[in-house]
């Protein structure tokens, strides 16, 4: 009953506040860039911590350990970076896409390769595995068939979202965040109660209770290693975080510069708890259950629910897991629409009518949860979810963090080595992909003696996705350089619209103006983030 009133209500939420959105495109696809820092902040956070996340965090800490949440910690500097340098040059140009951007900076080529990279993305990471993962949650506590629990979620997702548009959706997502914390703080709040009854009273009792270095932080080898997550995981965040249309239409759609920085750093706090609230749970479970668990570390987050809390409270943190989800689904399926409509639609038929680009994206939002509905049926082949989606993003970002860091501070990267760069990153990491992801490359190369699929990059030649992505990100980058100075410069009209002068520009372009001013509130979160490495290291 408590499930069914909450989708039935956030569904009803999301209709209301977004019944006026379908007035023009521009309050469809960016609520008619009214957000205040509170709600992009939120949003943020909501479109990013998905199910994958409630499910796959747990499930990496039963199995690796804290060591995964480094891709939680190392977000904050990643959204520090989106604040201070990305948000403005966002803001200025009034732009409603991130190809957009591209556009200016490198010409249209560019953008409409990064338009078509922008969907592949958006229908295969942010949608295909959210909704496999809600729907394990979903069939785990109610007896239906996966493909239903996916069709139902995906129906009520769809009717807010492409009735509603980014309202819609940035006022859902802030419901969402509240009920998505609360729901993991009261899970870790009864695993910390269940371990006191164990007799495990403090850190130190929990940290001999577990697997050796399971509540380390860092780790000197292995997928994780702390050189692999620090030279890797920078090339993932600068596509998820600064140059990735679902994440960062939110920024878009601010109505200040200042909303558009500070939402950023306050969705960066909000990234502190998640390795508290859903890395945690998964220790707490291997050291509860896991007998119980076993080689089915996906289930910890559903046997810590069903263990541990009472019925009604059962209703409310499944709630949450569902929110999760449908945040994470509605922003990608409004960021795809709004790339299909401006990015494509109105560059060929620019004297469209705008009722009509509203209409053509509620069509598009339609078929693209079909085509990822499809995606999804595939999730038991994905390896794990949480390491599965990272797999899929470190073969997509490197190309597109390679043009967008480059070109925002290199004056001399130019438009022809852009499209070489996003032509050839992308089908470079077609074929790591190909060769190294479990759903994919069991079909090319076949299974092993234990029956597993074979991953060429990671089994023969020992080297894990967080490497792939640095090394695909060095190749992107000695591409775009070369090619960049065997052609002619840009002109200086373009670089001082879309490029800082120097990189100390973005510390020094305006005064500080008070505690409040968003380079102080960077700096007290990379001080916090501090302190955390320094207890958990």
């Amino acid at each position: 009953m408590i499930i069914l009133a909450y989708l039935l209500g956030i569904t009803a939420i999301g209709v209301f506040s977004g019944r006026r959105s379908t007035s023009s495109s521009n309050s469809y696809f960016l609520a008619a860039r009214s957000l205040k820092w509170p709600v992009v902040g939120m949003a943020l956070f909501a479109t990013n911590i998905s199910t994958v996340h409630l499910i796959g965090l747990a499930s990496s800490g039963f199995s690796e350990g804290m060591v995964v949440g480094n891709f939680e910690w190392l977000a904050p500097f990643l959204l520090i970076t989106l604040g201070l340098i990305f948000a403005p040059f966002y803001f200025r140009t009034k732009i409603s896409t991130l190809p957009e951007y591209i556009e200016g900076r490198y010409g249209p080529t560019s953008r409409t390769i990064l338009a078509v990279m922008a969907i592949f993305g958006a229908l295969f990471i942010h949608m295909g595995v959210t909704l496999y993962a809600g729907a394990v949650v979903f069939q785990s506590f109610v007896d239906i068939d996966t493909l239903w629990s996916i069709l139902i979620i995906s129906g009520l997702t769809l009717a807010y979202t492409a009735l509603g548009g980014l309202k819609a959706v940035a006022v859902t997502e802030s419901f969402q965040t509240v009920l998505l914390l609360s729901g993991a703080a009261v899970i870790t709040w009864c695993g910390v109660h269940a371990l006191g009854e164990h007799g495990i009273a403090s850190l130190s009792d929990l940290r001999a209770a577990a697997k050796p270095d399971q509540l380390s932080m860092i780790r000197p080898d292995g997928k994780y290693a702390w050189y692999a997550m620090l030279l890797g995981y920078p090339v993932l965040g600068i596509w998820y975080w600064c140059s990735d249309q679902t994440i960062v239409q939110r920024v878009l759609g601010a109505k200040t510069e200042r909303d558009a920085q500070v939402g950023p750093i306050f969705a960066g706090f909000l990234k502190v708890l998640t390795v508290f609230l859903m890395v945690g749970p998964g220790v707490i479970g291997y050291v509860l259950f896991k007998d119980k668990i076993a080689d089915k570390p996906d289930s910890t987050l559903v046997v810590l629910v069903q263990n541990l809390l009472p019925v009604g409270l059962k209703g409310l943190v499944i709630a949450g897991m569902l929110a999760a989800m449908m945040s994470a689904v509605a922003g990608a399926l409004n960021s795809t629409a709004t790339l299909v409509c401006i990015d494509i639609v109105k560059r060929i038929k620019p004297e469209i009518a705008d009722h009509t680009l509203v209409r053509i994206g509620q069509v598009t939002t339609g078929v693209v949860l079909l085509l990822a509905i499809a995606w999804s049926t595939q999730g038991a082949h994905f390896g794990g979810i949480f390491a599965g989606i990272n797999q899929m993003i470190s073969v997509l970002a490197p190309p597109i963090s390679t043009v967008f860091i480059w070109g925002i501070f290199w004056r001399r990267g130019t438009a022809q080595a852009s499209a070489a760069t996003l032509i050839s990153g992308f089908l470079l990491g077609a074929v790591v992909f190909c060769l190294d992801f479990p759903a994919v490359s069991g079909f090319f190369l076949g299974k092993n003696a234990a029956g597993a699929p074979i991953q060429l990059l990671t089994q023969t030649y020992g080297i894990p996705f967080m490497m792939q992505a640095w090394w695909l990100f060095c190749i992107c980058s000695c591409i775009f350089v070369g090619v960049s100075l065997a052609t002619p410069r840009p002109s200086d009209a373009c670089v001082h619209k879309y490029c800082w002068q120097n990189p100390l520009a973005v510390l020094t372009e305006k005064p500080l103006e008070g505690p409040g001013d968003v380079r102080i509130l960077a700096v007290v979160l990379i001080l916090v983030m501090v302190v955390c490495y320094m207890i958990f290291a």
